[in-house]
């Protein structure tokens, strides 16, 4: 067995199905507010997309999936982020969701016992994936003395020597963070000096609550300064959030070709192609913007109900992006464990979802509320949450 596998953590929900084993909960329906799942409606138009192309189920699909997809997705790029241009047949690779193709990068990317940066709390999916490449996690503490963004200042000048990989997430999971340019720009710089590639998980990147100021990109930033290359630069995004289609598995990847040009020789002998109906689907998806404009108005009618309810007894204020509050509670597993017992309601403590480092695991003060449910149980949830709390 590969002895890597030894190093890899319980993922977070195993870890919260213990801290609730042996615990009864009172007489009351449950609300789960722990998996950031999706519950808004999907797009009825791209499942009919999905049924009228089955007959191409009989199509073995090619890894670097269809051309009109591919187009779809760089004039969706170029829209969104105000891209010059990117070339759909060299600077785009349709991958089957986020997760996947963020795990996968690594092991292509990492040379073994390289260091791989990542921020802390964190997506766990960065930490496996860096350790079953051969490399070694490096955190990058995200606390609210920094508006809960990497502090890249208290990188060590090695830990950026040592670096193959830089994994981002904004806006962040959990804390809603956003990097803005100037961030971004400087992780570009460093990336240039230390000879490394920056991969960024933009997955929450459309659900936002300003129409007219959407989250700055990687690729947005590196147009602004004239890299229309991208170089050492790699974009994340998915149609799971955007377009509630978490079961599609539908994303991409985007950004340097030369990187790209490898990653798809990867993904030619990993054999992770997406299927050709799922394919036309997600062309429909990426070519309309009604739906997404729609579910980001059910996501502020749903943080407006809720924090309003919240106010006063829970110290948790608005994400910058994202659906996630990030409240701090004192314990989170405390937390966590007696409001399922008193209120049926499962959150995910933040510990779970972050490393100690120095002596301190940033995400044990906090918990996790998604509030992907809908805006009835949203509310009931802040109800008992404050009755909770009182």
């Amino acid at each position: 067995m590969n002895p890597n596998l030894d190093q890899l953590q319980p993922y977070p929900f195993t870890k919260l199905a213990a801290l609730k084993q042996g615990v009864q909960p009172v007489d009351k329906p449950h609300i789960a507010l722990s998996i950031g799942e999706p519950k808004h409606a999907p797009p009825a138009f791209v499942r009919d997309e999905l049924i009228d192309n089955l007959d191409k189920l009989a199509v073995y699909p090619a890894t670097k999936g269809i051309d009109a997809l591919r187009t779809a997705i760089a004039e969706w790029l170029c829209r969104r982020f105000q891209l010059g241009s990117v070339c759909a047949d060299t600077q785009v690779l349709p991958v089957n969701g986020t997760r996947e193709a963020l795990f996968a990068f690594a092991q292509a990317v990492v040379s073994p016992g390289a260091k791989v940066l990542m921020p802390n709390p964190f997506y766990q999916i960065y930490e496996g994936a860096a350790l079953l490449a051969g490399g070694h996690p490096h955190f990058i503490n995200c606390g609210a003395e920094t508006g809960f963004k990497p502090d890249f200042t208290a990188v060590p000048e090695q830990a950026w020597r040592d670096c193959d990989l830089l994994y981002l997430c904004t806006p962040g999971n959990p804390t809603g963070a956003l990097l803005e340019q100037e961030d971004l720009q400087l992780l570009i710089e460093l990336a240039d000096r230390y000879d490394f590639t920056i991969a960024s998980d933009e997955c929450y990147s459309e659900l936002y609550f300003d129409e007219n100021n959407p989250p700055a990109g990687l690729l947005q930033v590196c147009e602004q300064i004239g890299r229309a290359d991208y170089r050492r630069c790699v974009v994340f995004h998915s149609l799971s959030k955007r377009s509630n289609l978490p079961g599609l598995r539908s994303g991409f990847v985007a950004g340097d070709a030369e990187i790209l040009k490898k990653f798809l020789l990867y993904r030619t002998y990993h054999g992770c192609a997406m299927p050709v109906p799922s394919q036309f689907a997600s062309i429909a998806a990426w070519q309309d913007e009604q739906h997404v404009r729609h579910n980001r108005a059910l996501y502020r009618e749903k943080f407006a109900a809720v924090l309003d309810i919240l106010d006063g007894c829970l110290d948790v204020r608005a994400p910058q992006a994202s659906f996630y509050l990030w409240p701090k509670v004192g314990d989170g597993e405390s937390f966590a464990r007696e409001l399922f017992r008193q209120q049926h309601i499962t959150v995910l403590p933040g510990a779970y979802l972050a490393r100690e480092v120095g002596g301190i695991n940033p995400g044990s003060e906090y918990v996790r509320m998604a509030l992907v449910a809908t805006q009835e149980e949203c509310v009931e949830a802040a109800k008992r949450i404050r009755a909770f709390c009182k």
